[in-house]
């Protein structure tokens, strides 16, 4: 795969079709055959992102405490099954998003419709499933009369509690974290700004919210937890990496690259990454899951491993030193000798020596992820490695006459664990939030009497723009390594900020919430267009 473009899960499974009709016209034309769909083609004839039906019964107490849940929800899959099984699942494990949901029972459906069969979008299920826990959370706030944030503060999970699939809650600072975005985004003071200005303002209502994402690693089908790699290192010192990730745009050649450069201490432009191709690196798993950097960066740290192992027996037994008198540091190997005087000999000249002495300078490495585990007929298990935390506060403005919003500011804090480069994590979160309000405010599948799609074009779909951009936009990286056995103790960063939009989606409910003084919490479904707020405005009029 040389020039993906962008993945964000439809080619997952959906390239197979115009690959097989490729197939056929290069078998019958005995010639290279590439096949391009035009965009109106394309949206028209692959599958979207599933929707979701969500309904909950909750019971909490005068606080707002969670007692007990009832949750369905019903995925439209399309006319054939792709991934849907795996996709609704994934939902049902993250529908509790932050909370102990208690006493709960959590039933999904995969529906069959007469549409084109629906299939993997960036989060996977997840976000349909987490944003039902935002909503029933603010909610339950209204219904008690307290601030939504916090109700979620009553509800977050407590170190040694279980997940309702079963899954130990360890390393939970999801709460440190909301805490330091509150402080740091005057969460309080804008709350009571807000308040006085919806007082004040007729026409004009704004709101506010606070949420937290938290988003299991892994691959929920366990075999798939695995990667391989294959390093060479030649006798200019260059290093040549394969792996099965894919590069979609998402900097994963850069990030694993990175780490053979720090596991050779040798600069980065001395890594060269070949395409992925499976002649090289067998039975690839997806790039998917958001794993991409978890595991075939541990592939190429395990195959850097054993060439480094190899290196430094050989200049043990070359340069007649202990062990532990061989380092890698700055493209040089360090040869500390007994008399404590160092040698420094470039990792080129090194490299050539081993060669001339023989020493394999190839191997491949393997990875597979420790731990996970998942029985389905008992839905139980510990189905993710570890999870991925951050937190948004947004704050909107809408117009009560028209229904037309406008995202003010949007502050987030996001987890990565130990960045491997801080810059592509960043520009991953700023992304994936737009994306995710896109998703929650703007992008509208519509179908005309025929049944044919009529939101087929960028004319139609209504993708974000640059000024669907909050006005203020603040990222920031939360700075705590992950406790789990990840590549240099980072975390994942390709799925989890796509649900950093749900804030948004929660600051609309909350403007147009108060409308009602905030005692009726308004029927909103997404997407959050204009039409959808009019009428959630107007029904709250007539509920007052």
């Amino acid at each position: 795969v040389r020039r993906m473009g962008g993945g964000f899960g439809g080619k997952e499974t959906q390239a197979a079709q115009w690959a097989c009709l490729a197939a056929v016209f290069a078998t019958r034309l005995n010639r290279p055959v590439k096949m391009r769909l035009d965009r109106q083609d394309d949206m028209v004839l692959t599958g979207k992102r599933h929707d979701f039906l969500n309904r909950f019964k909750i019971g909490f107490d005068d606080e707002g405490r969670i007692q007990g849940a009832d949750i369905e929800l019903a995925s439209f899959c399309g006319y054939s099954a792709d991934l849907s099984d795996s996709i609704t699942d994934r939902a049902m494990f993250h529908v509790d998003n932050a909370y102990n949901l208690h006493d709960c029972r959590v039933i999904g459906h995969r529906c069959r419709t007469n549409t084109v069969s629906n299939t993997a979008f960036r989060g996977f299920g997840g976000p349909q499933g987490m944003i039902l826990a935002e909503c029933m959370l603010d909610d339950i706030a209204r219904k008690v009369g307290k601030d939504p944030l916090d109700v979620r503060k009553l509800n977050y999970y407590k170190e040694g509690e279980q997940t309702h699939y079963g899954q130990p809650i360890e390393d939970f600072y999801l709460p440190e974290l909301i805490e330091t975005l509150e402080n740091n985004c005057d969460y309080r003071k804008r709350r009571e700004d807000i308040a006085a200005f919806n007082k004040t303002s007729p026409w004009k209502k704004r709101g506010l919210a606070l949420t937290p994402v938290r988003f299991g690693i892994s691959f929920t089908t366990t075999f798939l937890n695995q990667a391989g790699a294959l390093v060479h290192i030649y006798t200019d010192g260059s290093i040549h990496l394969n792996h099965g990730g894919t590069e979609m745009g998402q900097g994963l050649y850069t990030k694993v690259a990175q780490v053979v450069a720090n596991e050779f201490a040798v600069d980065v432009d001395m890594v060269r990454v070949s395409a992925t191709t499976t002649d090289k690196v067998p039975n690839t798993s997806a790039t998917a899951a958001s794993s991409g950097t978890d595991l075939n960066g541990k592939a190429a740290q395990n195959a850097c491993i054993t060439l480094k192992k190899r290196l430094v027996d050989f200049a043990v037994d070359y340069f007649k030193v202990a062990g532990d008198a061989v380092r890698f540091e700055n493209n040089h190997i360090v040869v500390t000798g007994d008399d404590g005087q160092e040698d420094w000999v470039s990792f080129a000249e090194f490299v050539n020596l081993a060669y001339v002495n023989r020493v394999s300078l190839s191997t491949t490495g393997f990875y597979k992820t420790p731990e996970i585990h998942y029985d389905p007929k008992a839905e139980r298990g510990k189905p993710f490695l570890y999870y991925a935390f951050g937190a948004t506060c947004a704050e909107v403005e809408i117009d009560t006459l028209t229904g037309e919003y406008k995202i003010l500011r949007a502050d987030i804090l996001h987890d990565v664990g130990n960045s491997l480069n801080p810059a592509i994590d960043i520009g991953q979160v700023e992304g994936a939030f737009v994306q995710g309000t896109g998703w929650l405010t703007s992008e509208e599948l519509l179908w005309d009497n025929q049944g044919r799609l009529s939101s087929a074009s960028a004319a139609t779909y209504k993708i974000p723009t640059s000024v669907d951009i909050p006005e203020v936009f603040n990222v920031e990286l939360f700075d705590r390594p992950a406790a789990a056995d990840t590549i240099y103790h980072s975390k994942a960063v390709g799925e989890p900020p796509l649900m950093h939009g749900i804030a948004v989606f929660c600051a609309l409910r909350d403007a147009v919430a108060s409308v009602s003084d905030y005692k009726v919490s308004p029927q909103l479904d997404t997407p959050a267009t204009p039409e959808r707020i009019l009428n959630a405005v107007m029904a709250c009029q007539a509920a007052e």
